[in-house]
């Protein structure tokens, strides 16, 4: 198994179970805070993200790259002096951002609650919940650099389990407060219980921190050991190592900020636009909720594979480039798109299709046809999310970084450009058509750069993309049959009991189809390089030569 395959499917793992929790969590929290709950929660998160992402300076990643970069010159001692000044900076960087989020939370509050009839009473809600979740700021940038410096040395495991513990705290904390203040501090106050379900992510900042502390004391010998055998180091100043590390790390600044930045355009354009196309400003609140917290913790689920590939190759792309391997680079990259296409691509398919079912099983049939369409338009976007945060870590890796401004720029135009126009004209639904067309664009753009750097050859990815667009429609025929039969039984619109169990059905049966078919076509082993031993078992597919 090679170790973008491994990498990947630690960090995938770890990174999906962190997602399917951070998924399965907004089902009783919904229940408890309501649609008003779920657009505080909102506007607290999106700018709460940006200035992570700005806090961070894309220097986690950048430390990764950089790492792996004077790793595979066997230049150990470089890298560790590159971690030290990388967490004095995270230190200020942390406490920067968090001073900047707090002081300027009736700002952000302000501008967001666009429409005439928002009180002063909202206005101070959405003040607090803001300043509540901006006390992470101070812990996590730190926390996120020891996770790179362990990416750089290809260590996966401290990344993957200090994710999953994170979230798990973080849930029981939300989950316990918000039930405590609703049902036995103070009744109904919805702004408090919110508060504290943003605090919920310092909780779960301190408990990842914690974890890798853990890792780091258990891992640091053989890290030592590696620093007192290697035989020659470069020697860089702290000036010289600063300037190539941020050098690495402006463009990951981009990449982690990106879908925040398509959010907080909503943020900012969505109610008024929703406003100026007739709709009451309870429609345009729900629809936002629905969007861009409900719906986005559904759609993030495949999402999840690339955020995992991608923090799982930047190191083996970048050690192939910087030995100038390019047989070995065009292969990794080319494995790399090839399994972006065979287990999003169905994913998002059969999320289009069972789009009513998933929407009704986790936050009830109230008005599901409405936003189990909103789902509905938003699936397919994870496609493109995906694509676009692999596609950004290549260029990464083969020093084509900066080209991420281009692409991200010409996206977001494109996102403000079209948001309000295309709200006014198709409803709700015309926030995700731009998001869509935006984030489609980036993907396009930092394709045609990575063929231009390297000469690299699409034939290979459009024909398996095809085939396995070929074995998903095939697939969705499939489970729209099976939906349409039942519901002539038992209409999923009826109760949430209803809707699960045609998606647990539609799932179970769309997916093992999918497998048999992607296996009894070689797809499988052809993309992830060898034969699917336990698939053998179940399958017998005989054996060639």
């Amino acid at each position: 198994m090679s170790k973008i395959l491994k990498g990947t499917m630690i960090l995938t793992g770890a990174t999906f179970l962190s997602k399917f929790l951070g998924m399965i969590y907004t089902v009783p929290f919904e229940q408890m805070v309501g649609p008003d709950g779920i657009e505080l929660y909102f506007y607290a998160y999106t700018p709460y993200n940006i200035l992570l992402s700005l806090s961070t300076l894309g220097v986690p990643m950048a430390v990764s790259k950089f790492v792996s970069k004077y790793n595979s010159l066997e230049d150990y001692q470089t890298g560790r002096d590159m971690f030290k000044s990388g967490m004095q900076l995270m230190a200020v960087t942390g406490v920067v951002a968090f001073l900047l989020l707090f002081f300027s939370a009736e700002q952000i509050a302000t501008h967001s609650l666009s429409l005439n009839g928002d009180s002063a009473a909202k206005v101070a809600d959405v003040t607090m919940v803001i300043k509540m979740v901006s006390f992470a700021l101070l812990i996590i940038p730190c926390m996120s650099l020891i996770r790179g410096f362990f990416q750089g040395n290809e260590s996966m495991a401290p990344t993957g389990i200090s994710q999953v513990i994170e979230q798990i705290v973080r849930i029981i904390f939300l989950l316990v407060s918000v039930y405590v203040v609703l049902n036995v501090v103070e009744e109904d106050n919805i702004s408090l219980a919110i508060s504290f379900s943003t605090f919920a992510a310092f909780i779960g900042a301190v408990a990842s921190l914690l974890v890798l502390g853990v890792f780091w004391k258990k891992r640091k010998p053989h890290l030592d050991k590696l620093v007192d055998q290697q035989e020659y180091t470069y020697d860089l100043s702290r000036k010289s190592m600063m300037k190539e590390l941020l050098g690495y790390a402006g463009p990951f600044v981009l990449v982690g900020i990106a879908t925040p930045l398509y959010q907080l355009i909503d943020q900012f354009t969505f109610m008024q636009a929703m406003d100026e196309a007739g709709f009451s400003e309870d429609v345009a609140g729900d629809s936002l909720s629905a969007i861009h917290v409900l719906s986005h913790k559904l759609v993030i689920i495949p999402v999840t594979l690339g955020i995992g590939l991608s923090l799982a190759m930047l190191p083996a792309i970048t050690k192939s480039f910087t030995k100038e391997y390019m047989t070995q680079l065009n292969q990794q990259i080319n494995q790399a798109l090839q399994i972006i296409a065979l287990l999003i691509l169905p994913a998002v398919v059969g999320l289009s299709v069972l789009s009513y079912e998933a929407y009704g099983s986790f936050y009830g049939t109230y008005k599901v046809d409405y936003f189990g369409t909103l789902l509905r338009w938003y699936a397919p976007v994870g496609l493109f999310f995906a694509l676009y945060t692999v596609t950004s870590s290549i260029l990464q890796g083969i020093n084509r970084q900066n080209f991420a401004v281009v692409s991200l720029g010409s996206g977001l135009l494109i996102k403000i450009l079209t948001n309000s126009w295309f709200i006014v004209e198709f409803g709700a639904k015309g926030s995700i058509i731009s998001t869509g067309l935006a984030v489609l664009v980036a993907v396009a753009l930092n394709l045609w750069r990575i063929q231009r750097a390297i000469d690299f050859s699409y034939k290979q990815v459009y024909k398996r993309t095809l085939l396995i667009g070929i074995i998903s429609s095939i697939m969705a025929a499939v489970v729209f049959v099976i939906k349409w039969s039942i519901g002539l039984l038992w209409n999923p619109m009826d109760s949430r009991m209803a809707a699960f169990f045609i998606l647990v059905l539609g799932v179970g049966v769309g997916g093992i189809f999918y497998m048999w078919m992607a296996y009894k076509t070689t797809l499988l082993e052809r993309i992830l390089g060898g034969r699917v031993r336990f698939l053998d078992k179940f399958l017998r597919r005989s054996q060639r030569g």
